[in-house]
């Protein structure tokens, strides 16, 4: 009964899930029916089954409930397809009319459509060209101004392509920088300022070299112009004291110094061409330096670019400052040497005042100043070399003009006129070789003898070379005779033209006419003092000037000492400046005349003494002979009228110079003959060459005593033989008692003689052999005079060793 009732209470329940299920199945969305059927499988078993057949009852269920409902819609549903039935036939009809209207419709709108289509296409191109133009608006000028620029690059107009390519690149290329070619373009234009940078500085190097080689040319025409300059304001300064006149010449298109005065439009039509003016444009094309630095600057690289000038141009200056070693030896080498300098600083001015800030003072003054020391090194060594005068004046001149041209442009000189001070003593030493020379050649070539004069003309032609004044000689009729000779007028010429010459130097050194005089003076001195004076001390020392050449040397310097007060007068008169002007440097240079005068002297002295000693060494006396000849010998005749025509020829000389040249001629040869008989190599003497030697000596004594030049007083020139007199006398005498007991007593009739003297004569004639024994006669007459001259021997003796012993 339970069990029964268990299993109702289970179909119930199994009955209220199915409907359940099916009511869940009727209500939920297809897609979420899984769940719901998985369920039926999830109860009990063949819980699916009866599913099943709860799902048939209910579709039975509703199929009875469709059919009821169609059968209740039948008769509608028929009416209905009798109605459509009926409108099929319209609807075909319908198709038709519209199928045809369609046909028509697609026939009329296809030309439409075609028209529209190319409407359409137009548009579109219309469109496309629109904004191709547009586009082109904006590319052209950027084309038209890359155009220009390779148009410009071409022509080699650089700046302007660098100002196109800065507008290219600040309003074009932006523009249509999203272009590809703009983008190639934009990476071209520095490759193409790097090429107008390489290629201005090739420009500039070619310019470099071209002023490297112009550069002796600018300095030509700089130096010309100036010397023009200055010959033209000195021409006006002789004219017209109202000062200097307008500068007439100008490189650069600046004058090199600035100047009040006329316009100098009274100089003919020539002096206008020679003055044309010249600039540094005509000679060198300055572009490149402008176009580079403009391009440099643009590029903003202006400091390498001055840098790199400046380096080059000190390189440049190196070697213009370089000289040529031979330079020394010609004009044209010191011409181009300065030429070339001047040509590197003229361009420098130009520059310096064409740009602004290329090149600045402070920097050519830097240069010139390495310059400077450089050239006044090279000029100090080379000028060293120099041996003659007229290099040396044209150097003086070159570096005149030099400086003055410098000087024009703003450089200091200063130290060029201190050098030219130092090459102007080069330049005396040069005048003074050569007037050395010149003063040797009139030495030679005179003849030593007073000059003859034939006629008035002859003497006036001596007188205005040389100024003599005589006024006992110009009362003597022609034809006569000037006391000095040939060399005197042309010594005082060629001393006039020396000091030329020293003037030719000082003159355009910027110094007045007291320092001018000053140096003149010293000059002239140095030329009397060194030059003439050794040539005068050479002349009177050679071997071919005998007697009569060195009187008349004497006569000369007595005339050249006198005429040296016009060499005053003539620096005077050149100079405008008064010898009484405080620290004026006087003519000192005539004591070179007295030098020459006591040389002379001297050797008139000397000379007579070597005549008289070759007279002397003719002598051949015969030593050993038993009496005289009773004659003079002839070696000593022929040298007394040697000296007496000598003495002749000393009346022209100063009365004190012929005596002492007389005097010292007789005390020579009384000291010659004495020698003579105290000859050691003389072993023996006899009497009878004592009494010829006295012979001799008596001759001697009558020429001094014949005056041969007069002034002397008394027996002064005798005296020179006393010596002589009194030995001989001694020994002719033979008066030894009163020579022994008078000695030493100041009224000795023997006080001259020598107790050595004596000794030596004496020991000479004794009798030292039988064979040679010249007093024989006397031991046949007398045997006691041989011990007489022992006995006077031996007291002679004791008074020389009494004489030893007290000295």
């Amino acid at each position: 009964m339970n069990t029964t009732n268990m299993a109702e209470n289970e179909t119930l329940e199994s009955i209220t899930e199915h409907e359940r299920i099916l009511q869940e199945i009727e209500s939920t969305d297809t897609a979420c029916v899984g769940p719901t059927l998985r369920s039926v499988y999830d109860d009990q078993p063949n819980a699916h089954k009866r599913f099943m057949e709860k799902l048939d009852a209910r579709i039975r269920n509703h199929d009875r409930e469709i059919e009821k409902m169609c059968n209740f819609h039948h008769q509608g549903f028929v009416d209905a397809i009798t109605e459509l039935l009926k409108v099929r036939a319209d609807a075909e009809k319908l198709m038709g009319q519209v199928t045809d209207t369609n046909q028509r419709l697609q026939e009329a709108g296809r030309e439409v459509t075609t028209q529209t289509e190319e409407v359409i296409r137009c548009r579109i191109q219309q469109r496309n060209m629109a904004t191709t133009v547009e586009k082109l608006q904006l590319c052209i000028p950027v084309l038209e101004m890359y155009s220009k620029l390779k148009e410009q690059l071409e022509f080699k107009r650089y700046y302007a392509a660098l100002k196109t390519m800065e507008q290219l690149e600040t309003f074009y290329i932006p523009r249509v920088s999203h272009y590809r070619f703009c983008q190639i373009m934009a990476e071209t234009l520095p490759k193409l300022r790097d090429e107008i940078k390489d290629v201005s500085m090739s420009d500039l190097k070619d310019f470099l070299e071209s002023i490297r080689k112009h550069s002796d040319k600018i300095g030509e025409t700089a130096m010309r112009q100036a010397q023009q300059h200055r010959t033209f304001i000195s021409a006006m300064q002789k004219q017209t004291s109202l000062g200097c006149t307008k500068p007439l010449y100008s490189l650069n298109g600046r004058t090199p110094t600035q100047h009040n005065g006329h316009d100098g439009e009274e100089g003919t039509e020539e002096e206008e061409a020679e003055e044309e003016v010249l600039t540094a444009h005509d000679l060198v094309d300055f572009s490149p330096v402008y176009r580079c630095l403009h391009i440099y600057t643009v590029l903003g690289d202006r400091e390498t670019f001055e840098n790199y000038y400046r380096k080059q141009r000190k390189k440049q200056a190196r070697l213009v400052l370089q000289p040529q070693s031979n330079m020394h030896e010609t004009v044209e080498g010191y011409r181009k040497y300065f030429n070339q300098i001047v040509g590197f600083f003229v361009v420098e001015d130009h520059i310096l005042h064409a740009t602004q800030g290329l090149v600045t003072r402070a920097f050519t003054d830097e240069l010139w100043n390495m310059a400077l020391s450089k050239i006044i090194a090279v000029l100090r060594t080379h000028s060293s070399y120099c041996d003659d005068p007229d290099l040396v004046l044209e150097l003086k001149n070159m570096i005149v003009i030099f400086a003055d041209t410098l000087q024009g442009y703003g450089f200091t000189v200063n130290r060029l006129f201190d050098l030219l001070f130092e090459i102007r003593d080069q330049y005396n030493e040069t005048l003074l070789k050569k007037w050395a020379s010149v003063f040797r050649e009139i030495f030679e070539q005179d003849n030593y003898s007073p000059i003859p004069v034939e006629t008035e003309e002859e003497y006036k032609s001596i007188v205005c070379r040389f100024p003599f004044h005589d006024a006992d000689i110009e009362k003597q009729p022609f034809p006569k005779k000037l006391p000095m000779s040939h060399s005197v007028p042309q010594i005082y010429t060629q001393v006039k033209e020396f000091i030329y010459a020293s003037l030719k130097f000082s003159e355009s050194l910027h110094r007045s006419s007291t320092e001018i005089d000053d140096m003149l003076r010293k000059s002239t001195n140095l030329l009397l003092t060194r030059t003439l004076s050794g040539c005068l001390q050479n002349l009177i020392k050679k071997p071919h000037i005998g007697l009569t050449e060195l009187v008349q040397i004497i006569i000369n310097t007595t005339h050249l000492e006198q005429a040296c007060k016009y060499l005053e007068e003539f620096i005077t008169n050149i100079t405008n400046v008064s010898p009484e002007t405080i620290h004026t440097t006087r003519l000192y240079g005539l004591a070179t005349f007295k030098d020459a005068r006591h040389a002379a002297e001297g050797e008139i002295y000397t000379k007579l003494n070597q005549k008289i000693d070759e007279f002397i060494q003719l002598a051949d006396y015969e030593w050993g002979m038993s009496e005289s000849d009773g004659r003079a010998s002839g070696y000593l005749m022929d040298l007394i009228n040697f000296l007496r025509s000598t003495f002749q020829v000393f009346t022209h000389l100063p009365g004190k110079v012929a005596q002492t040249a007389c005097m010292s001629a007789c005390k020579h040869l009384a000291s010659s003959l004495m020698q003579m008989l105290l000859d050691p190599d003389l072993k023996q003497i006899s009497l009878g060459a004592i009494q010829q030697f006295n012979l001799d000596v008596i001759q001697c004594e009558l020429f001094a005593s014949s005056e041969p030049v007069p002034g002397f007083q008394g027996d002064t020139l005798q005296l020179a033989f006393i010596d002589l007199r009194q030995l001989l006398d001694l020994f002719m005498v033979w008066d030894w008692s009163t020579y022994l007991a008078d000695y030493g007593q100041p009224s000795s009739k023997y006080l001259r003689v020598n107790p050595s003297t004596a000794l030596a004569l004496l020991e000479k004639m004794k009798d030292t052999s039988k064979k040679n024994n010249i007093f024989s006669q006397f031991r046949k007459n007398d045997r006691d005079k041989q011990r007489l001259i022992e006995t006077v021997v031996k007291q002679l003796r004791s008074l020389v060793n009494g004489m030893s012993q007290h000295s």
